[in-house]
């Protein structure tokens, strides 16, 4: 079966099966169906028989299944179990033969060899017209009792009426005899079979009455004329009823052992009908916890479709807040953008700090370059930054794609004087400087100003902490060894009035 057939399968079980655990029982079923033959060999002439019963034959249009097994026997300690299909027997296929000479191919060999595979189905079928069903295991065992019933199980004992066929050349004879049935028992039945013998082979045993041999009624023959018939012929076809005088020749020994056996049966047939119903209360019991199971699952699963939901309009309404503070802070971007205003794209350090913030008016050095130009000689670059740092050892190209990212060592002198805010669960959505405060290690380093995002601490990176976590990670940097490094993406100038405007 190729995948487009699978699919096709699978989507018609789905069709037309709603239940779930059927669906599974099914596909079980077809996965053992495809497995392997199994072979076992069972003898014959063990004293308790091969411990098995079947079902099935030509005649009744479906292959031969095992219905029964004898706990302890033969059949059960090698490994066969009911619902297993019969396929070959001493290498012979079975698919186009009737019951009887199923079991007239079993008898030809003392070692029995048997292929089987395993269905997990038992034929039901009371009569020649009634339509074949099929049953599962359980449901049989528990509604037949172990499936000692009709279509053909050869251990029954109820009047099975099968042929034989003997061949007597170059044999001493039968091997058996025969004797009159008394008068509330007419007919010739078969009295002994020595062990060993033609009748032996073929399956004949004591108690089996003979109705027919080469054609000719037994029903009305004496004892005189059925040897007769008996001893005309070297081959000879057979109808007997087995075991149908049996009770007529066992001893009181043997009919106490019957009795016995008979109840050690039903008792076996009581316990597998109790298992069976106990087997169908857990398959119940597990199909009920499976359906509350999925219900379960459905019912998590709207409720984190609806927290989902109440999540992205809760970020929704932060972020039309947030966009309606900064237009009332700020205005629009229309406003923003007009050519009324020239913004510096390079502010001195004088400029960032907050003391200015308060009024104090910056003073420029008519020498200073506001497009990117150098500081008086024998200042600094109001950036530190260490060269020969490549961002790319440590972030991902997607994490500083469009950033100028830097790496800044911080001599520890005092106090750091550095707030931030933000945080990865903020509307701004990353940890950017606040505010640098006058005379602290920040602010005398002159490499970070108000609007730098920082990206690492001390080689930590901090893209991703909240604002609580990334203050914690640069309180714990700031209180071990002598130097701090931080990792920032330079803020970009802006496109609106920052600290300095000139009209």
């Amino acid at each position: 079966m190729d995948r487009k057939v699978a699919r096709e399968f699978r989507h018609k079980v789905d069709f037309l099966i709603e239940n779930d655990a059927e669906k599974d029982y099914l596909y079980d079923v077809l996965r053992m169906y495809h497995q392997k033959l199994k072979e076992v060999r069972l003898d014959r002439l063990h004293p308790e028989g091969l411990g098995l019963s079947v079902r099935g034959g030509l005649e009744f249009g479906c292959g031969l299944f095992i219905s029964h097994l004898i706990k302890g026997g033969q059949a059960d300690s090698v490994g066969l179990q009911v619902g297993d299909e019969i396929v070959r027997i001493n290498g012979y296929s079975i698919s186009s033969c009737t019951h009887e000479e199923v079991i007239n191919l079993i008898r030809t060999k003392k070692t029995v060899s048997i292929k089987v595979r395993h269905i997990g189905l038992i034929p039901v079928k009371s009569s020649p017209d009634e339509p074949l069903k099929w049953q599962y295991v359980d449901q049989f065992v528990s509604e037949s009792g172990g499936g000692r019933t009709s279509l053909g199980s050869p251990s029954s004992q109820e009047n099975k009426e099968k042929k034989v066929f003997i061949s007597l050349v170059g044999s001493r004879g039968l091997g058996c005899s025969i004797s009159s049935g008394p008068i509330q028992k007419p007919g010739i039945f078969i009295s002994h079979v020595k062990p060993g013998s033609l009748s032996a082979e073929v399956g004949l045993e004591t108690g089996d009455q003979i109705v027919e041999v080469n054609g000719i009624d037994f029903s009305n023959l004496d004892h005189k004329e059925a040897v007769n018939v008996l001893k005309s012929s070297r081959s000879l076809t057979i109808s007997i009823v087995a075991g149908a005088g049996r009770e007529l020749f066992m001893t009181d020994r043997e009919r106490l052992a019957e009795v016995r056996q008979r109840e050690l049966q039903r008792q076996e047939l009581l316990m597998q009908k109790r298992l069976a119903m106990e087997s169908n209360k857990i398959l119940q019991e597990q199909q009920e916890m499976e359906r509350q199971r999925k219900k379960e699952i459905a019912q998590k699963a709207a409720e984190e479709n609806e927290r989902y939901r109440k999540e992205m309009e809760q970020i929704v309404e932060e972020e039309e807040k947030f966009k309606k503070q900064w237009e009332e802070d700020w205005g629009s971007k229309e406003q923003l953008l007009s050519p009324k205003t020239i913004t510096a794209e390079v502010h001195p350090v004088t400029l960032r700090k907050p003391k200015y913030d308060l009024g104090v008016d910056p003073e420029f050095d008519p020498a200073d370059d506001l497009d990117g130009g150098t500081e008086k000689q024998g200042e600094q670059d109001f950036r530190k930054y260490e060269e020969g740092f490549d961002p790319y050892s440590m972030f991902t190209p997607e994490q500083i794609v469009g950033k100028d990212v830097r790496l800044l060592r911080i001599k520890k002198e005092g106090a750091l004087d550095l707030a931030l805010e933000g945080g990865v669960d903020s509307p701004i959505g990353k940890v950017v400087i606040s505010a640098v405060y006058e005379g602290g290690a920040a602010e005398r380093h002159g490499g970070i100003v108000k609007g730098d995002e920082v990206m690492a601490i001390n080689g930590k990176i901090v893209t991703d902490y909240t604002l609580a976590e990334a203050e914690a990670a640069l309180q714990k940097a700031w209180n071990q060894g002598d130097w701090i490094d931080l990792v920032i993406a330079v803020c970009p100038p802006k496109e609106y009035d920052d600290e300095l405007t000139f009209f």
